[in-house]
Order: structure tokens, then C-alpha cells, then sequence
């Protein structure tokens, strides 16, 4: 296989399809009631835990079906450029690391981490493992994230790191040496990446490590995809009342298989809301960690027929219209946006509640919703922690995405029902899923 990018000593190639897009893309309506099975790539929350996991294994461990995209690409690379071995095979849908048993093999290195916020939040505790003095940086809109919650927390546990540059966002430096360990208070209020951060790397700490989340913990399932994760290499968190509990020890190469992602799943879930269709996702199911499956409850309130099996999930719209809610998205929040872009098409009002902290992921995602439904001609009241939306006639416009992936995909959809809907820069939907609209078409 070929380097990917530059990077050293890369063993994996990492297709790069950001130049199989145009500037921009127009969104075909679809005349017909939609009626599909649609086979979703891994979930990208599971893919970059799994993947750092293995990081830390004693051994190499393979994981099957992880997401090929650019936020699992800079993990990859961290990984390399960290000094482990890669080996990675798009075509075979497989992934193999060679696990050090927590030691990172090279001392100090810049890592740089692009728009990958799961990667910027999971890799600085895992440095303190290290020796020598690590960086992170990212690009700017990673520069304008929150980490400072992760940086007191980490300096707590007798971890020495620190800011480059503007107090309280990257670019930052931790310089190895070990994890003390020890009780410590955690502030999951503006992302739960910084426990999970913690949690993974703590069964290497020289003392166990009980981690208390200080406030509220906003999209809560994401620590039990982690926990879940580090429970099927052998580690076992204990949780109670707001604490989490890690013992110490060593985590177990293992093949590990990676569940269809279920913030992906949403936008064809919505689509068969949308156009009254059934839509079937395989591989997913009842017994899945992933709290954004919970999104299908959403459409079962606005009216869809939702079905969860033991291993597939299938949505089928209603025969009139959907029906407006209000929702507590907090949990769920990579979906708010799905359900914003279906909002103009419902009998009445939506009203989307508790998402606040998504003003500070890819772009200020409340915003951000709010201009691009009134650029289609919508009423909507934007609020601090959410939005009202009104139902109306939608009008054709160009989408603004705002490099952010999730735009991209969820406001594609309102051009599945009216026509002169075109996304710009459609390439974004390679952070988490570079073949969303090979998908879409496919309906």
C-alpha cells in the first residue's frame, strides 16, 4: 500500500475523496415513494475508541468494519506518527494495530489532529503514558473547541500539560511521564469526550483512578459506547451515581467488530419520514451501545412506523404529514440537525430543547441551522439551547454548510422534496461519512 499524505513509516492507505467533489451538489427530488435497505458504514464514535484501545492492547487487535474517514484517518495517523504500527485495508473493511500495553513508543511528537474532535479529547491522556513532550493542535476551527476542562482534569491526576498559545484551547503540549491516578472531579457540561478521554487511558494509571462528573453530562451515551468498548478488551467500569470507577490493568488484543453508525443511519431514516418510504438499516439493532438509535424514537413520535430487531432497524413514514414535537435532544444532539431540516415539513411547530454545547462543535450549530432554514424561506426562533421551527412553504436555495458534515447531510434531504436545493461544498461529509451521497443517490 502506498503513504498516505506524507506521513512516516505509514503502513495503510486512506483513500482521499475530498477530490471526487464538486464545489458544490444539486439533490435530486425523488419522485417516488422511497423503499430501500441501506447498508450504513461503521460508526465512527466506536471506530476511534476501538482504534486507540488497540492502541494501548497487549498485542495487535484487528478491528473489522471501521469507519474509513478523515476523522479516523488523523487518529490513524497520530497512531504512526506516535511510533505504532498501522495496518489498515479500506478494500477488506479491516484495521490492525500493534498494541504496546500502554507504552507509547515514541518519545514525543507533534500531532495534529485536523477537525477531529473525538481525536483532540482522546489522545492527551494517552500521551501522559508517553515519555518527552507531545503537542496537539488541530485546525482553526479546533483552535476556537473548549479543552480546558480535560487540561484540570488531567493536571489533577499528576499529569504535567499545559497551553501554547490562548489559555483554554489548543494548540496544547503534555509532556509523558505517567497518570498518578486518584480521585478526580471531571465537568462534562460542554462535552462528554473529556471523560471518555480519561477513561481510556486510566487502567494504566499508577494508583486506580475514580472519575466524578461535576454537573450535568451532556450526550451521555457516548461514555457508554466507551465504557462498552473498554469492556470488550477486558477492562470493567464500574459506575455509580455520577462516578466512574477504573481499575487497573492491561487491555486484551482482541478482533473487534464495528456496529453501521447510527448518526449516519439518521439521515435515511429521516428520508423515508420524509417521503411517506420505508427505509431498512441491517447491522443494527436492539442491543446496540450507540445512544444516537434513539433518534428513531423521534420520528415514532412524529408519526413513522419504527420497527428495532436484533439486528436491523426499519423506519416506514407516515401516509399524511409529520407531526411537530418538542424534544430534549441533549443525548442525542448529532441528530438535532436531522430533525431541524424535517421540521418545515410537519403539521405543526417543532420545538428542539437542551443543546447548547453544540454552539461549540464543527461550527455554532444553533446558528448555523437557524440561517440556513431561513435561507429556504422557514420561520424560526433561534433560543440559546435550541430552536422553534414553523412549518411553511420551503423555497429552492444553496445550502451553506459551514465545513460542517452534519449540515451537509441533513439539510441534503430537504432537497428530496423540493427542488433547487443545492449543497456547497459537499466534500465536508468526508469526516464522517465520505459515501453519504453515493447513498442518497442509491435511493
Amino acid at each position: 500500500m502506498r503513504p498516505v499524505r506524507g506521513i512516516p513509516g505509514a503502513d495503510f492507505a486512506v483513500e482521499d475523496v475530498r477530490g471526487a467533489f464538486p464545489d458544490e451538489i444539486e439533490i435530486k427530488p425523488i419522485n417516488r415513494t422511497v423503499d430501500a435497505s441501506v447498508r450504513v458504514p461503521g460508526s465512527k464514535s466506536i471506530t476511534n475508541r476501538a482504534l486507540l484501545i488497540s492502541a494501548l492492547a497487549d498485542g495487535a487487535s484487528t478491528t473489522e468494519n471501521p469507519l474509513f474517514s478523515d476523522d479516523s484517518y488523523w487518529l490513524m495517523d497520530a497512531l504512526v506518527r506516535l511510533g505504532f504500527r498501522v495496518r489498515a485495508d479500506r478494500e477488506a473493511g479491516t484495521a490492525t494495530i500493534g498494541g504496546q500495553r500502554g507504552i507509547i513508543p515514541r518519545s514525543g511528537a507533534e500531532v495534529f489532529v485536523g477537525n477531529a474532535g473525538t481525536v483532540a479529547r482522546f489522545l492527551p491522556p494517552v500521551l501522559a503514558l508517553g515519555e518527552g513532550l507531545y503537542t496537539v493542535d488541530g485546525m482553526e476551527r479546533m483552535r476556537e473547541r473548549p479543552v480546558a476542562d480535560l487540561v484540570g482534569a488531567m493536571r489533577s491526576l499528576g499529569t504535567e500539560v499545559g497551553y501554547i498559545g490562548k489559555e483554554g484551547r489548543f494548540p496544547i503540549f503534555v509532556r509523558g511521564g505517567g497518570i498518578r491516578g486518584g480521585t478526580v472531579r471531571v465537568r462534562g457540561t460542554e462535552s462528554s469526550q473529556f471523560l471518555s478521554g480519561l477513561l481510556m487511558a486510566s487502567p494504566y494509571a499508577r494508583e486506580p483512578v475514580k472519575l466524578r462528573v461535576k454537573g450535568g453530562l451532556v450526550s451521555r451515551p457516548y461514555v457508554g459506547i466507551t465504557t462498552s468498548v473498554m469492556r470488550s478488551f477486558g477492562v470493567e467500569v464500574e459506575e455509580s451515581d455520577g462516578e466512574f470507577s477504573v481499575p487497573l490493568g492491561v487491555y486484551e488484543a482482541r478482533e473487534y467488530a464495528v456496529e453501521p453508525d447510527a448518526s449516519g443511519a439518521s439521515y435515511f431514516f429521516a428520508a423515508a419520514a420524509m417521503t411517506g418510504g420505508r427505509v431498512k438499516v441491517p447491522g443494527l439493532g436492539a442491543s446496540s451501545s450507540q445512544g444516537d438509535l434513539r433518534f428513531v424514537e423521534v420520528l415514532r413520535e412524529m408519526g413513522c412506523d419504527v420497527e428495532v430487531g436484533a439486528d436491523f432497524v426499519e423506519v416506514l413514514g407516515p401516509r399524511g404529514k409529520l407531526r411537530g414535537i418538542e424534544a430534549d435532544m441533549n443525548e442525542i444532539s448529532d441528530t438535532m440537525i436531522t430533525l431541524a431540516a424535517m421540521a418545515p415539513f410537519a403539521s405543526t411547530p417543532t420545538t428542539i430543547t437542551n443543546v447548547a454545547h453544540t454552539r461549540k462543535q464543527e461550527t455554532d450549530r444553533i446558528a448555523a441551522v437557524s440561517a440556513e432554514l431561513r435561507r429556504l424561506g422557514v420561520e424560526v426562533e433561534e433560543r440559546y439551547d435550541g430552536l422553534r421551527i414553523t412549518p411553511g412553504e420551503v423555497k429552492p436555495a444553496l445550502i451553506h454548510t459551514y465545513g460542517d458534515h452534519r449540515m451537509a447531510m441533513a439539510f441534503s434531504l430537504v432537497g428530496l422534496v423540493v427542488r433547487g436545493i443545492r449543497v456547497e461544498d459537499p466534500s465536508c461529509v468526508t469526516k464522517t461519512l465520505p459515501e453519504y451521497f453515493k447513498l442518497l443517490g442509491s435511493l
